[in-house]
């Protein structure tokens, strides 16, 4: 099993989920996470850190959000590894909770 970033990480990309993995399984984009399947050991470590409530375990994947989990694989393919805990942006909390972000996704 696996967990896996959803839309709400999208213009947030908080990164103290990073901060906790054990085994940096995160993959940075230019404005979200993705959460490589491969290397995931379902720690539930990054789940309750993520101040988005953007994390969500591939069985628990709220309705409407499931395309995320291929997403977070084919994305993981093209991002680098994220490994340390970065400043988010300025504007990141205005994002939190907002629906619809999925066409703002940067590849």
């Amino acid at each position: 099993m696996t967990f896996v970033v959803i839309e709400n990480c999208i213009k947030c990309k908080f990164t103290d989920c990073v901060d906790v993995c054990p085994v940096d399984c995160f993959h940075e984009g230019p404005n979200f996470l993705v959460i490589d399947p491969e290397e995931c050991i379902d720690c539930t470590l990054c789940e309750p850190e993520c101040p988005a409530e953007a994390i969500y375990s591939e069985d628990e994947i709220p309705a409407g959000q499931e395309h995320f989990l291929e997403l977070n694989a084919e994305l993981t393919e093209l991002w680098p590894v994220i490994t340390q805990l970065k400043t988010p942006a300025d504007d990141a909390e205005e994002w939190n909770g907002k629906e619809g972000k999925l066409e703002l996704l940067e590849r």
